[in-house]
């Protein structure tokens, strides 16, 4: 089994404080919700920002983390939560399901074998079923930040269709997202070296500029994007 790399703490500072971006993380809540079906399970919930918000749409919710200190914190956050089931999970393996979809918001970066996760996903969802993929877009915006948290790759539309395929998955919807998200983003981690934590330039970015980012992306989608998302679906 391969486990995600990297700096667990940095990866929780940073966790905690991309928290606080609450309309991001609804935009990306919102692209998903259509494919998740009734019964979803998501890889790598972290502190449980997206399973919160995913749960309250489906009868039943599955949450799952591969570090051991942060399954103990989603769980103690989750218990008042009776729809929602917390479980340990490491990607590659060879566990089967019938969820009806999987979830993996900025996780399959982490992973050595990419195409092994994407595999292991496809089988614990049900025959055509779908696997929902966000992660975070283009090498060149590789930066200390993205080292520091364990960030193997980052993805274009052609790289991340070509391992979904190779995984034996059928790419439904592909487009990038977060187009001026990621002029900023290269410019914070890459130019002045920041990592992505809270603070003003979170506050303004998600409070007045994401918003017009969300509406404009509606209606026309953008050449790139700070992340790629994905839906592929398995084999009927």
């Amino acid at each position: 089994m391969a486990e995600i790399t990297g700096d667990q703490r940095v990866q929780s500072e940073v966790l905690e404080g991309l928290a606080t971006a609450v309309n991001h993380r609804r935009w990306f809540v919102e692209l998903a919700v259509p494919y998740l079906g009734d019964n979803p399970i998501e890889i790598g919930s972290g502190l449980g920002d997206y399973a919160l918000e995913w749960s309250e749409n489906f009868p039943r919710f599955t949450a799952t983390e591969a570090d051991p200190d942060r399954l103990v914190a989603l769980k103690e956050r989750l218990a008042d939560r009776p729809s929602i089931e917390v479980r340990q999970m490491l990607l590659p393996n060879p566990e089967r399901g019938d969820y009806s979809a999987a979830v993996s918001y900025n996780v399959l970066e982490h992973i050595e074998d990419h195409v092994g996760a994407l595999r292991s996903m496809g089988q614990l969802v049900r025959p055509g079923g779908a696997v929902v993929i966000i992660v975070p877009a283009f090498q060149f915006a590789m930066s200390p930040a993205d080292i520091a948290t364990g960030h193997v790759r980052r993805y274009t539309k052609k790289t991340l269709a070509n391992a979904m395929t190779e995984a034996g998955l059928r790419v439904e919807k592909i487009h990038y997202a977060n187009a001026l998200g990621l002029i900023g983003y290269f410019m914070a981690t890459k130019v002045f070296r920041l990592m992505p934590k809270e603070g003003p330039m979170v506050k303004v970015y998600d409070t007045l500029v994401l918003p017009a980012t969300k509406a404009a992306e509606q209606l026309v989608r953008p050449p790139f994007g700070q992340s790629v998302f994905a839906v592929a679906r398995t084999p009927a």
